[in-house]
């Protein structure tokens, strides 16, 4: 198993109430763990993954056009490599994201076939079924949620991304760009990540904690789960939305760095309102001039920028 100072949890013993303390202490103090028994197998994994990076590869370009949404408030289809900056997004930077990305949610999907959307939808409901499970574990966790309100916040609009990140070039070694994605937090209750390992055993996820930028090596048969930013408006400020970033590896290290990254952000519903005081107290950047705000109109903010960048790009997504 990979070395890792960030704790492991079985989904199926904190459902029988196993390890509950322990489990307490890190949501509230880390906000970042890796899940095992989670009900996605590695097979189901690593077929999404497959069918995804096959498409990266052998799609023409007219048909991943086909599959590039033109609407900015949208995560669904293909956003080819580059035309995607979470610094820019972030005010952290200029580069865009080395990677190029695969997306679908509850509905307007876009696939380029109908083996891609079988696969894709099976995948897409067993994450959504797990992360509800776990979001509720973690919520519960606090004691700081009103579980009344359980049900209807996990009727989620939930978003599936892979993400291919390829060897990078020279000029994005480490040495003259640190990072393949900039340091955030995401815009969900919780985020489940399955990676691949780069080849060459370099480690490029990190999240923040306690201070410090910790590894997130691959766990066989685990997924990293993040606590996002609703998680704290939803507990009271009890549990932490950790920044995280994806390094580059240095010119040495170029050959045998590519991976993937699955991602299964639980977004709430847009119409789920926060206090935008609140949210600035628990560390969260929100730029809306409101006392209150909903979820939509945040994340509005967010997709508006985006839209500025893919602008300056040229239209890419």
């Amino acid at each position: 198993m990979a070395d890792t100072t960030v704790p492991i949890f079985s989904l199926a013993a904190l459902k029988k109430g196993i390890d509950q303390e322990q489990f307490r202490a890190c949501v509230t103090e880390m906000g970042v763990f890796y899940l095992t028994d989670s009900g996605v197998s590695e097979s189901d994994h690593r077929l999404a993954t497959d069918t995804a990076t096959d498409f990266f590869t052998h799609g023409t370009p007219e048909e991943k056009q086909a599959v590039t949404t033109k609407v900015p408030t949208m995560r669904r289809g293909y956003s080819a490599l580059g035309a995607e900056s979470t610094a820019q997004v972030t005010n952290t930077g200029t580069y865009t994201d080395y990677s190029m990305s695969f997306s679908m949610g509850i509905s307007d999907n876009l696939f380029p076939s109908q083996r891609f959307e079988t696969v894709w939808t099976d995948y897409f409901d067993r994450l959504y079924a797990s992360a509800q499970e776990t979001a509720r574990l973690i919520l519960e966790s606090t004691g700081t949620y009103d579980a009344g309100d359980m049900d209807t916040l996990l009727d989620c609009d939930p978003v599936l991304r892979l993400r291919y990140f390829p060897e990078v070039p020279e000029d994005r070694a480490a040495e003259q760009e640190p990072r393949r994605m900039a340091p955030h937090y995401d815009l969900s209750i919780m985020t489940f990540i399955h990676q691949t390992p780069c080849a060459n055993g370099f480690v490029s996820l990190q999240a923040e904690i306690g201070g410090e930028m910790v590894s997130l090596p691959v766990v066989p048969d685990a997924v990293i789960v993040l606590c996002g930013a609703i998680a704290p408006l939803a507990t009271q400020g009890a549990v932490p939305a950790p920044k995280h970033h994806v390094r580059s590896p240095g010119a040495g290290l170029r050959a045998g760095s590519d991976r993937t990254s699955s991602v299964f952000f639980l977004r709430p519903s847009t119409d789920f309102t926060f206090s935008v005081p609140k949210a600035r107290e628990y560390g969260l950047d929100v730029s809306l001039d409101a006392e209150t705000a909903t979820f939509g109109e945040w994340i509005g903010t967010n997709y508006v920028t985006m839209h500025s960048v893919q602008e300056s790009q040229g239209g890419q997504r």
